[in-house]
């Protein structure tokens, strides 16, 4: 049976599903205004497990809630109904940059400078805030359809997942997580930085700067390998990416 309601919110539309629940669009009858809604699921969880599941969540997504930031996905409210913990946030009309650099759009320099930009504000605020992302990938940011970026998935990046497991750590996507996340080490903010030069790294080639036939195979690029400079990829860039790409992946 399809589901309709999550606590007060009025489910109106699915825009998507990923490893750790459904993304919905909402109606807040409280002050009428639409919001996407994001669940996890505590399916298959012990009791034990569910209990730090639940701890963790609220306590990232708390964390998460008081970053107030332009380039930041807002959240409006976090709650739990049956076995689905879920978090209310601002609905965003845009595509992610996963569907952007998938749809074969080729992104102008300059473009792609100002998307960088944008990220890396938002992120300096959240580290001033004592928060780390952890999980900054193409399919965690917005391009809205005024042109804005936006980080989404604040507060869910250390939520337990079905996603692969290497030391003890869940894992998005590794293409694009840092050294010490793979090793099962503390990340802090140089994560994220880590994170966002792997980003940049592909909007400005085309490819992620670590790639393998098998999961094994990308983490010991991630570990190992240091990739060619953009400009290597494509001469037609500015050097000047070449000095932003080579510190942030060190």
């Amino acid at each position: 049976m399809p589901l309709t309601h999550l606590g007060r919110y009025r489910i109106t539309a699915t825009l998507g599903r990923g490893a750790m629940g459904i993304v919905y669009q909402a109606r807040d009858p409280l002050i009428e205004r639409t919001v996407a809604i994001k669940t996890i699921s505590f399916a298959g969880l012990t009791p034990e497990e569910s209990g730090e599941f639940e701890l963790r969540f609220f306590r990232e997504a708390k964390s998460a809630g008081r970053l107030n930031h332009p380039n930041i996905v807002t959240i409006h409210d976090i709650g739990r109904s049956d076995d689905l913990a879920f978090i209310a946030m601002e609905f965003l009309s845009g595509r992610s940059l996963r569907e952007m650099l998938d749809s074969g759009v080729v992104l102008a320099p300059e473009r792609i400078a100002e998307i960088a930009a944008e990220i890396a504000d938002g992120l300096a605020f959240a580290h001033a805030n004592d928060v780390v992302h952890r999980d900054i990938k193409p399919a965690n940011i917005m391009v809205l359809d005024n042109a804005a970026v936006k980080i989404a998935d604040f507060g869910v990046a250390l939520l337990p997942s079905a996603s692969q497991t290497v030391a003890g750590t869940a894992f998005g996507s590794p293409k694009y997580m840092s050294p010490e996340q793979i090793a099962g080490q503390k990340a802090d903010g140089r994560s994220d930085i880590f994170s966002l030069g792997a980003l940049l790294y592909e909007m400005l080639t085309g490819h992620p700067p670590f790639s393998g036939d098998n999961l094994n195979a990308v983490l010991y690029q991630v570990l190992n390998s240091v990739p060619p400079l953009p400009s290597s990829c494509n001469p037609r860039l500015p050097a000047s990416f070449d000095r932003i790409v080579a510190p942030a992946l060190a």
